[in-house]
């Protein structure tokens, strides 16, 4: 069967055209209407949409153009530009060129550009430029809404701004936006923060509308203040509480130190909420049982982990390495470790820190070089671990190779790993090398300024510490109570009385700061160095705290060096009382009542020792590296006197042999 010829392309229109109805083929063509002219786009338009553009793709010069446009054909405050150009510069983190964008509209802008501002400023924590861009905002006369008071309120919260606080609670329930739960919950955050719960508590009790928020924040306000009691009575209020309210209750407890309260909850939440617990109710566990040394709960809590699968998360193997190495189970810590697929830097982390806890020092180098060798990179956490290892240890080996470490791969702009490397090397007494890696420092703080103070205190040039000090207070840089324990240490190293009083009285007339357990414990060991020893026991009766051993130490030890007995035996007697566990403390009461030739009150000391059964070792006070403390036959006694053994054939051709049948009655002998 032959096919028909092909159409040409007119001949096929012609065949179309005659299959349409003889009613469409007459009807008139219809009159084509010209286009209607269009109107040219506004120009805000257009300059809204390429800064919207620019500030998509991060690019600077484009939007700055578009900016200088807008400027020039004076639309920098219009409705539709201003918010793009605010929006830009805070893509871009140049906040100020935002608030100059902002603040060169004055009172023409909206809230909207204002609030983007004040979202700029809280998404970065700059909580007073927050403040300072809402004042800005009312005085230029415009309207806060309820997108501009929650962060403003909780920028309140976080500075303790008390008066603008309450003024912004006034305003708001003058305007009335009682069914917007954000700003309700912003004002019941700003009170917590405060400590303030009884406003707290009025506010969520005047909420009509209440989510979940809301009852956590107030819950969460109440744990944190240890108002356990109150927290429990709103937990049981919470409509359907879920597992966010539990972990906020925990993580309040955990924050405030309250550890068996935590482990409490958490066996609470499991028992009633097995379903609904996750993995941040197991890492909370976890902290608490690694802080208080509960191994068998957290042990548990490990078991739970397996079985809801959360052992394989990052943040559950960290938590888990950290609780082992806390309890002393570094073999578990390193199997675990092991075992685990995760190689982050955090898990290298967490099982060097546990090095660190546990002072195995060797143990964290190669860890640290097998870091190193399968090509993870430390961090700046990695690297201060180490630093702090060294320095605790006088390690200078350690310490140098990492100085070189940070300098191989240009770590030394980070003001931690500087500030570290001051305390390492002067820690380790290499005052040189330190005082070169301070003048090299960009910003020097406080805390590179009391390394310094501290390291030439322990070399005995104190007066080369009260200078770095002055210094420091020329500098407007104010000391804390670590700066003034190493000055007052450098004072008392160096036997500088006077200078030591003066900064004593000036710490609280004219820094502020009350004095601490340890700044006593500096001024008894200043005296006590000089002889002064009526004063030593002087701020020890006077001061609001109970001595500490060590400070009572010290007393005694300086009592036995310039022979002052009624003050060394009252020291001793409240030494005794303590009933410390550590063997040297006792020698020092020996060696007092040895020098004394008082051989019933050594007898009660080494019959008290039999007791508690401990064992001699060499023992040191703060004096010993300034005087000699005991000679070889007072050693060789005081061994004898603690194991029991008789001592007759110690000789002495200074002491008679009535002494020493006095010596052998009254132990036993």
């Amino acid at each position: 069967m032959r096919r028909p010829p092909a159409l040409s392309p007119k001949q096929h229109l012609l065949r179309i055209r005659r299959c349409l109805p003889a009613v469409w083929r007459n009807a008139a063509p219809a009159q084509q209407q010209p286009p209607l002219p269009r109107s040219p786009p506004h120009p805000a338009s257009s300059l809204s949409a390429i800064l919207y553009s620019c500030t998509a793709r991060r690019v600077r010069r484009p939007g700055e153009q578009g900016h200088a446009r807008a400027v020039t054909l004076g639309l920098g405050a219009h409705p539709s530009v201003l918010p793009r150009l605010a929006s830009f510069y805070i893509a871009l983190g140049d906040l100020p060129a935002a608030r100059a964008a902002v603040e060169q509209a004055a009172g023409n802008a909206r809230a909207f550009p204002w609030n983007l501002l004040v979202w700029g400023y809280a998404g970065r924590g700059l909580w007073k430029d927050v403040i300072l861009a809402y004042k800005k905002m009312v005085a230029l006369g415009v309207a806060a809404n309820r997108f501009t008071y929650p962060s403003v309120l909780r920028a309140c919260g976080e500075l303790r701004e008390v008066t603008i606080g309450r003024n912004i609670e006034q305003r708001i329930r003058r305007i009335r936006y009682g069914l917007d739960m954000h700003v309700w919950n912003a004002l019941v955050g700003m009170y917590a923060k405060w400590g303030k719960l009884e406003d707290a508590r009025r506010v969520f009790d005047g909420m009509s509308v209440r989510d979940v928020v809301s009852w956590n924040t107030m819950v969460s306000a109440y744990a944190l203040m240890g108002k356990w009691s109150k927290a429990f009575e709103l937990l049981q209020q919470v409509p359907g509480a879920n597992i966010v309210t539990w972990n906020a209750v925990a993580a309040g407890n955990l924050k405030a130190g309250n550890y068996d309260e935590v482990i409490r909850l958490v066996s609470q939440v499991r028992r009633c909420h097995l379903a609904g617990v996750d993995s941040v109710t197991v890492v909370i566990g976890l902290k608490a049982c690694g802080r208080n040394g509960y191994l068998r709960a957290g042990r548990e809590l490990h078991g739970l982990a397996v079985r809801l699968c959360f052992h394989s998360l990052e943040c559950v193997v960290n938590s888990l390495i950290t609780m082992y190495s806390r309890c002393r189970m570094m073999s578990s810590a390193c199997l675990l470790f092991r075992a685990c697929s995760i190689g982050s830097i955090t898990t290298w982390n967490s099982l060097l820190a546990g090095f660190a806890f546990m002072d195995q020092i060797e143990d964290a180098s190669l860890l640290f070089r097998e870091m190193i060798g399968f090509s993870v990179c430390p961090n700046d956490v990695t690297i201060l671990t180490m630093l702090s290892l060294g320095a605790r240890f006088g390690h200078l080996c350690h310490g140098r190779e990492l100085h070189c470490y940070i300098l191989k791969h240009e770590l030394d702009g980070s003001k931690l790993l500087e500030n570290s490397l001051v305390d390492m090397y002067s820690k380790c007494r290499q005052m040189a090398v330190a005082q070169r890696v301070f003048e090299l420092m960009q910003f020097r703080d406080k805390h590179a300024y009391t390394s310094l103070v501290l390291g030439y205190g322990l070399q005995r040039e104190g007066h080369v510490s009260l200078k770095l000090f002055d210094e420091m207070i020329e500098n407007s840089i104010e000391p804390d109570h670590v700066t003034m324990v190493a000055v007052l240490s450098a004072c008392s190293h160096s036997g500088l009385v006077t200078q030591g009083q003066l900064l004593f009285a000036k710490m609280v007339s004219i820094f502020g700061i009350a004095p601490r357990v340890e700044h006593f414990s500096c001024m008894v060991d200043l005296y006590s160095r000089e002889g002064l020893l009526k004063m030593a026991q002087e701020i020890i009766d006077k001061m609001p705290f109970q001595p500490t051993a060590a400070m009572l130490a010290t007393l005694i030890e300086a009592c036995r060096i310039h022979g002052n007995m009624e003050i060394g035996d009252r020291a001793a007697k409240k030494l005794l009382a303590m009933r410390t566990n550590n063997p040297g403390h006792y020698r020092l009461i020996a060696n007092m009542y040895l020098a004394a030739k008082c051989w019933p009150e050594l007898a009660k000391v080494r019959s008290l020792m039999s007791t508690m059964e401990l064992n001699m070792i060499p023992s040191h006070s703060l004096l010993e590296s300034e005087y000699d403390v005991c000679s070889v036959k007072q050693a060789d006694f005081l061994n004898h006197v603690a194991h029991g053994f008789s001592f007759d054939h110690l000789t002495d051709t200074d002491s008679s042999s009535s002494e020493e049948v006095k010596c052998n009655e009254a132990f036993g002998g």
